[in-house]
């Protein structure tokens, strides 16, 4: 009846779970698709994938092989779901498989429906439990059609797909949605309109990207980067960087989330992403971008995922021109706001 979204680690990861679970069993379910990163040979996911197998659902796993240091799992994981009966694919050649979805082929009366799993983070309950991500599971057709058309070109069966709401690196994700978003805003900003860009992730490492940047911050559009890890774009350059900040928020929690906002002169929209903002992630890698297209949805993602990492003045740390980093701390009389213990006292 409505999309629902989990973020995690605030908000169990067991319903995941218990949605492949019901799949798994449900005599309706005629086929599950799912993308396989970093899971475990020993999880519920896994067994859960075998038990569907075993009930004579199609399963189609997309197992990634080279997931670092998840090698000698990952090809455990295959070995077991093939013994089971489930259809076992590696990706494209060449293109690691990083994209975290699932998709659910129910037959209801004379028709097939379509339930899909899109997530920023593994399918790992381990992970679930420490790192950061967002889980959005939805029932919409016109994504669900997305994420069949992109299974279809991971098993073989299709070219490059058009998609309607997903985009997807290598094709995609950089060359359209990313370009045309934040030249989008540079354009408002030169026109005398709000213009404002804030982006959540890993790494910022693109050089295509961070020129597009710098152009955005040139034309004067508002931009925010909240980045975990590795950023090579230096903020606050005179005439390169000026309305640029960069900061990065270390806490309980390891913040793993992407999340891509953009102003559009108030018709805000936000999307959510597999990928960093990388070379190896835009252009090697199967990544997938997907937008949150219930309002309400999307108004508690800027809030919860955005609005409070930027008044967090406990656990973050701000780029200088230089790269160098310092901490933020609360001024004489100010409250003192951190993210994650906000979300935990809100959510859990």
């Amino acid at each position: 009846s409505q999309d629902v979204l989990l973020n995690h680690p605030y908000e169990s990861f067991q319903p995941v779970i218990s949605f492949l679970r019901q799949a798994a069993r449900d005599p309706h379910v005629v086929a599950i698709k799912q993308t396989l990163y970093r899971t475990g040979s020993n999880s519920d996911i896994l067994d859960l994938l075998v038990e569907a197998a075993r009930n004579g659902k199609e399963v189609t796993a997309v197992v990634e092989l080279r997931a670092r240091f998840d090698e000698e799992s990952n090809i455990a994981i295959a070995t077991r779901l093939q013994e089971a009966g489930a259809i076992v694919v590696y990706g494209i050649v060449g293109y690691k498989t990083h994209a975290k979805m699932m998709l659910v082929v129910r037959r209801e009366g004379q028709r097939l429906r379509r339930y899909v799993h899109l997530g920023t983070g593994n399918y790992h309950a381990g992970n679930a439990r420490i790192y950061s991500d967002y889980s959005l599971l939805s029932a919409n057709e016109e994504l669900a059609e997305d994420v069949h058309k992109i299974f279809q070109e991971l098993t073989g069966m299709g070219k490059p797909a058009q998609l309607k709401y997903l985009y997807h690196s290598p094709f995609t994700l950089q060359q359209e949605m990313l370009q045309q978003r934040i030249e989008e805003e540079r354009l408002n900003a030169l026109k005398g309109l709000p213009a404002r860009i804030i982006l959540k992730c890993n790494s910022v490492t693109d050089p295509k990207t961070i020129e597009l940047l710098y152009r955005a911050s040139q034309a004067g559009v508002e931009i925010k980067l909240i980045v975990r890890g590795i950023c090579t774009l230096r903020p606050g350059i005179p005439g390169v960087s000026d309305n640029i900040e960069v900061r990065s928020v270390v806490g309980r929690f390891l913040e793993h989330s992407r999340i891509y906002y953009f102003h559009r002169n108030g018709d805000f929209k936000i999307y959510f992403a597999s990928a960093d903002l990388m070379e190896r992630n835009l252009y090697r890698r199967v990544e997938i971008s997907f937008p949150v297209l219930d309002a309400k949805l999307a108004q508690r993602v800027y809030a919860e995922g955005l609005e409070i990492y930027l008044k967090d003045n406990c656990q973050a740390w701000r780029m200088n021109p230089d790269g160098t980093y310092h901490k933020l701390s609360p001024a004489e009389g100010e409250p003192r706001i951190s993210a994650q213990e906000y979300l935990l006292e809100k959510l859990s």
